[in-house]
């Protein structure tokens, strides 16, 4: 028996329909929530604020905290692929599994999720589209059980997706003349210096300012007031406008790599374009030694 075939008599004795697959990278609340049960859709929920989800999630969603099921715990750098591995595993996630990120704070860090996963060769991953804020605002169910899932056998590539830019590629462009866009991500007043983080936000970096050449795009500019993200024709035209066309390659940044991984999301895999994100960012450029920055502030040590 095909493993459709396998699939379509499996759904059927559980009671259960098969899904209709949502071609694209997104995933509309309609959809997701008459699929809940599909045994072929895993969903995850990567939330800034991690305690959301023990509040009530989606049915069937599994919790990945940001700061620790999707980075290194020691040492500066993402999940490994086989700490990656060990997650999807006791998820019950196979090679044919359809994953669904969802977070709030529109996506934020579902999206970095996103880009994790697609660096381990998870390719098939999707976001709901409005995320958590949609969800909620339509008043569909939220779940406050634990789920349990027979565990899997899936296997990552150990070769990393080429999705990430380092500090070298960076300067690459700043002094060597690589025809690479740099996308800031960030705030006007970050990108202008005269802030060096979000308030309430730690400051992790010594001098304030943006890289050379860099044009900014606040992330949120991405989205609409529900959350939704805005039309491919719309982010086309938004990006076209500060000379971002997909025309040649394109590395995002931000502070610490999450927020430029929304916009990682919206110019690769809404848009089609060759994108970069560059985890090390703001936190990493800015405090590097002897690289250049722009400062149109004129902060030094958080002075003008």
């Amino acid at each position: 028996m095909s493993r459709n075939l396998a699939v379509l008599a499996t759904t059927l004795a559980l009671g259960v329909a098969p899904a209709i697959a949502q071609d694209g990278p997104l995933v509309t609340a309609d959809w997701l929530q008459q699929n809940l049960n599909d045994p072929n859709i895993r969903i995850f929920e990567v939330s800034v604020d991690t305690g959301v989800y023990e509040r009530g999630h989606i049915p069937g969603a599994v919790n990945l905290a940001w700061h620790t099921d999707l980075v290194d715990t020691v040492r500066r750098d993402i999940v490994s692929s086989e700490g990656l591995e060990a997650i999807l595993r006791e998820a019950g996630v196979t090679e044919d599994t359809t994953v669904v990120l969802y977070g709030d704070n529109n996506n934020w860090f579902a999206a970095w999720g996103a880009w994790v996963f697609d660096i381990h060769g998870i390719h098939d991953v999707k976001l709901l589209d409005g995320g958590r804020k949609l969800w909620e605002a339509e008043g569909l169910p939220l779940d406050t059980a634990t789920p349990e899932y027979a565990a899997s056998e899936i296997d990552l590539t150990e070769e990393a997706a080429p999705l990430r830019a380092r500090l070298a590629d960076v300067l690459e462009v700043v002094e060597g003349g690589a025809d690479v866009s740099l996308v800031d991500i960030r705030g006007p007043k970050e990108y202008s210096g005269e802030i060096f983080a979000p308030e309430g936000v730690q400051e992790l970096s010594i001098r304030a300012g943006h890289i050379p050449g860099a044009v900014n795009f606040p992330w949120g500019g991405a989205v609409n007031e529900d959350g939704t993200f805005k039309t491919a024709d719309e982010l086309k035209a938004a990006f076209a406008a500060i000379g971002i066309d997909g025309s040649k390659p394109i590395i995002t940044y931000c502070r610490i790599g999450e927020r430029s991984s929304h916009t990682w999301f919206v110019l690769s895999r809404i848009l089609g374009y060759d994108v970069r994100n560059y985890d090390g960012s703001w936190t990493e450029y800015g405090n590097a030694v002897g690289v250049p920055i722009e400062n149109p502030t004129g902060t030094v040590w958080g002075r003008i």
